[in-house]
C-alpha cells in the first residue's frame, strides 16, 4: 500500500503512528498518541486525540471528535484508551470518548460498525461488531451493545445498560433497562415490544430458529411465576436451541439494570 497522504493544512503530532495508505484530509488534527491503521481515511475537519487506535480502512467524516477526554466529572486524566475496529463508518459530528478509572480505563468499538451523524459513544462502553447507530443516538457511559444491534434515530440509552446481539431499539426511544438479544424495544420509557423479526430474516436466520424464539419469548414473558422461574422452564424446554440459550444467558448474567419487559402479556412476537 502507498505511504500516508497528509493534507498540507492538517496537523499530525509527533509520535502519531500512521499505517500504510492512511489519508488525512484538510484541517484534521491527529494527536501524538493516536494510531491509525492501514487505509484509514479522515476526510476533513476530523479531530482524533488521546490514546486512540483506529482500525484498518475505517472512514471518519468531518467534525467528528474521537478520543477526547470522557464527559465524566470524576475523570482526572488517567491514561485511558479508545479502540475502534476495522471497516467502520463514522459520520459527521460523531463523538467517542475513552474510558475512565471507574470503568476499566477503556472504550472498545468492534469491526464493521456504522455511526451516523451526531451519534455518541460514552466512556467505558463496549460496542460489538456490525452495530448501527442512526443519527443522534446517545449511548451513555458503561453500556454494552452486542453484535448486529441497531439503534434508531434519537434513541437514548442510560448508563450501565446492556443491549443484546441482534436487538433493535426504535427511534426516539429512551432505554433505561437491559434489552435481551433479538429483542425490540420502543417508546419513552422503552418497553419490550417483541422480537426483531425483520432483522433476523435479513440475516438469514432459519424459520426453525425464528419459530423457536417466538415460542420461548411467549413463555419467558408470560404472567405466571417470576422471570427467573420462567427462565429455568424455558432452559429445559429449549435446551438444544442455541439462540434461545443466548437470551437465557443474557438474563442470568444480569447487570446493574433490570431486564426490559413488555407492557402487557406478550402476543405474537
Amino acid at each position: 500500500m502507498p505511504a500516508p497522504r497528509i493534507h498540507p493544512s492538517a496537523v499530525v503530532e509527533d509520535g502519531a503512528v500512521l499505517g500504510a495508505g492512511v489519508a488525512v484530509g484538510p484541517f484534521c488534527h491527529v494527536g501524538p498518541e493516536v494510531t491509525l491503521g492501514e487505509g484509514v481515511h479522515l476526510l476533513g475537519q476530523v479531530a482524533v486525540a488521546g490514546r486512540t487506535t483506529i482500525g484498518a480502512r475505517t472512514r471518519i467524516y468531518p467534525f467528528a471528535s474521537i478520543g477526547h477526554p470522557p464527559q465524566d466529572l470524576k475523570y482526572r486524566g488517567e491514561p485511558s484508551t479508545l479502540t475502534v475496529g476495522a471497516d467502520c463508518q463514522i459520520r459527521e459530528g460523531v463523538t467517542m470518548n475513552p474510558g475512565t478509572a471507574g470503568g476499566g480505563l477503556e472504550t472498545v468499538v468492534g469491526d464493521g460498525c456504522a455511526f451516523l451523524a451526531n451519534s455518541h459513544v460514552g466512556h467505558d462502553c463496549r460496542v460489538g461488531d456490525h452495530v448501527v447507530f442512526s443519527n443522534n443516538v446517545m449511548l451513555a457511559g458503561h453500556c454494552t451493545v452486542g453484535d448486529y444491534a441497531i439503534l434508531g434515530g434519537g434513541a437514548a440509552v442510560i448508563q450501565f445498560a446492556r443491549i443484546g446481539a441482534h436487538a433493535f431499539v426504535g427511534g426516539l426511544s429512551g432505554l433505561e433497562n437491559d434489552l435481551i438479544p433479538y429483542g425490540m424495544a420502543l417508546g419513552n420509557r422503552a418497553y419490550l415490544s417483541g422480537l426483531n423479526i425483520i432483522g433476523l430474516q435479513r440475516r438469514a436466520f432459519s424459520r426453525e430458529d425464528i419459530h423457536a424464539l417466538r415460542r420461548a419469548y411467549r413463555l419467558l414473558f408470560a404472567q405466571e411465576g417470576t422471570l427467573m422461574e420462567r427462565v429455568e422452564d424455558v432452559a429445559e424446554e429449549f435446551d438444544r436451541h442455541a439462540i434461545v440459550q443466548e437470551i437465557l444467558a443474557f438474563i442470568r448474567e444480569g447487570g446493574k439494570r433490570s431486564v426490559c419487559t413488555p407492557r402487557e402479556a406478550p402476543g405474537p412476537a
